[in-house]
C-alpha cells in the first residue's frame, strides 16, 4: 500500500503542474482567456483517450501492470518536460493531452495493481490510493509555494522529476501481486448489458454529478481564492495564497478519502455518497457568499469542500465492481470513468464562461447541479440494494 500510495502521489503531481503556472504559459503561448480552460481540459481530454485505448486493448491485463505503470510514469514526466522548450499553444496543448494519455496508464492500472494485493476492504483500500491521487494533483500548488519567486519552469522540473521517481519506486521496489485478478477486457458489445444493470447505472449517474463537480473545483479554487483573498487585502503573499489551495484540495482531501473510506465500510456506500454530494453541493453555493470577505471565513468553507467533494469518489468505483458482473466489469469501470472524465471538460469550460456573466459570487453555484442529481440517484441505488436484500 505505501510504495503503490507513494507512486500515485508523485506521478499525479503532473496532472496540475501546467495549470499553477497557466498566467505565465498564457503569456508566454499568447493564449486567449478561454484557453487557459483548455490547458486544464487538455489533460482529461488525453486521459479519456488513454483510458480508452488501454481498456479497449486490455494493456493492463495482456502486460504486466506494474511495468506499464512505471512506463506511463516515465513518458508522462517526458512529456511533462517537453514544456519548459515549447513556446507554443498549439504544441503546449497537445503535450497536455499526451500527459493525460499517460496518465491513463496511472491512474487506473494502480487501481488495478492495489485490488489484487487487497481483494477485501477494497473501499478502503482505493480511498488511500485516491488520497494519495488527491496529494500528488494538488502538489504543484505546494511547490509554488517555495519556487514562486523563481522561473515557472522549476514547478515543470519538480513534477518530472517527482514523475520519474515514481517509475523507479514501481520498476524496483513494488512487488508484482501474489493473486493475478482474471481478465476483464473492455467490449463494446458489453456497452448494453451496463446499461440494463439498473444499480450500474445508478452509481455511474452518482459518479458523473460528482465528476462534474470535482475536477472544475480543483481547477478553478485557486483561482477564486486568488481573487477572493486579494479583494480582501491586496498585500496578500502569494506563497499563503498557493498554500491555501494545496491545503484546501490535497491535504483537506487527502483526509476526506481515507474518512470517507472508513466511514463507507461502516455505514455503506451509497449513505456516505449522499452525505458528502449533501455537504460538497452546500458548500459550492456557500463558498460564493465569502468572497473577499473574511480570509479564514473562506478558508474554512474552502477546507469543507475539498474534503467533501473527493471523500466519496471511491465508492462510486467499489460499488461499480460489486453490482456488474464478472464478464463485463472491466467495461462497466471503463464506461464510468470515461463518461466521467467527458463531464469534467464541459464543467472545467463553462465556469469562466460563467464567471464572466455572473462573477465569483455565483459561478460555483452552477456545480451543485452535479452533487444533487447525484444524490437523487444514489438514493434510487440505496433503495434498490435495500429491496433486493428484502427479497
Amino acid at each position: 500500500m505505501l510504495w503503490i500510495g507513494l507512486s500515485e502521489l508523485c506521478a499525479l503531481s503532473l496532472w496540475y503542474s501546467a495549470s499553477v503556472i497557466a498566467p505565465e504559459l498564457i503569456e508566454i503561448w499568447n493564449l486567449s482567456p478561454n484557453s487557459e480552460a483548455w490547458l486544464s481540459a487538455s489533460v482529461p481530454i488525453g486521459f479519456v483517450i488513454g483510458a480508452l485505448f488501454s481498456s479497449y486493448f486490455g494493456v493492463a491485463d495482456r502486460f504486466n501492470a506494474r511495468k506499464v505503470l512505471a512506463i506511463s510514469a516515465f513518458l508522462g514526466a517526458i512529456f511533462n518536460a517537453l514544456l519548459i522548450l515549447i513556446d507554443s499553444s498549439f504544441f503546449g496543448i497537445l503535450l497536455r493531452i499526451l500527459t493525460g494519455v499517460t496518465l491513463a496508464g496511472i491512474y487506473p492500472i494502480a487501481v488495478k495493481i492495489l485490488s489484487e494485493w487487497f481483494p477485501k476492504k477494497r473501499g478502503l483500500a482505493i480511498g488511500i490510493l485516491i488520497a494519495a491521487l488527491t496529494l500528488g494533483s494538488s502538489l504543484p500548488h505546494f511547490v509554488v509555494v517555495f519556487f514562486s519567486s523563481l522561473s515557472w519552469k522549476f514547478v515543470i522540473i519538480c513534477s518530472s522529476v517527482l514523475a520519474l521517481l515514481s517509475a523507479i519506486v514501481v520498476l524496483f521496489i513494488l512487488e508484482d501481486a501474489p493473486v493475478k485478478s482474471k481478465r476483464v477486457p473492455f467490449s463494446l458489445k458489453l456497452i448494453k448489458k451496463v446499461v440494463m444493470n439498473k444499480p450500474v447505472m445508478f452509481a455511474n449517474y452518482g459518479y458523473f454529478g460528482h465528476m462534474w463537480e470535482l475536477y472544475a473545483m480543483w481547477t478553478w479554487l485557486p483561482a477564486f481564492l486568488t481573487s477572493s483573498f486579494l479583494t480582501n487585502s491586496p498585500e496578500i503573499p502569494h506563497w499563503f495564497i498557493a498554500l491555501s489551495s494545496f491545503t484546501s484540495i490535497g491535504i483537506a482531501g487527502g483526509i476526506g478519502c481515507v474518512v470517507g473510506g472508513l466511514i463507507s465500510d461502516k455505514i455503506g456506500r451509497a449513505n456516505l455518497t449522499i452525505i458528502s454530494m449533501i455537504i460538497s453541493a452546500i458548500c459550492s453555493i456557500l463558498i460564493g457568499f465569502t468572497f473577499g470577505q473574511f480570509i479564514w471565513l473562506t478558508l474554512i468553507i474552502s477546507i469543507i469542500w475539498g474534503m467533501s467533494v473527493i471523500s466519496d469518489s471511491a465508492q462510486f468505483s467499489a460499488a461499480v465492481s460489486e453490482k456488474a458482473e464478472d464478464e463485463y466489469v472491466g467495461t462497466a469501470l471503463t464506461f464510468q470513468m470515461c463518461i466521467g472524465f467527458l463531464f469534467t471538460i464541459f464543467s472545467i469550460n463553462l465556469i469562466p464562461i460563467i464567471q464572466r456573466i455572473v462573477g465569483w459570487e455565483w459561478v460555483f453555484a452552477i456545480l451543485a447541479i452535479g452533487p444533487i442529481l447525484g444524490i437523487i440517484t444514489m438514493v434510487k441505488y440505496r433503495r434498490y440494494e435495500f429491496n433486493n436484500e428484502k427479497v
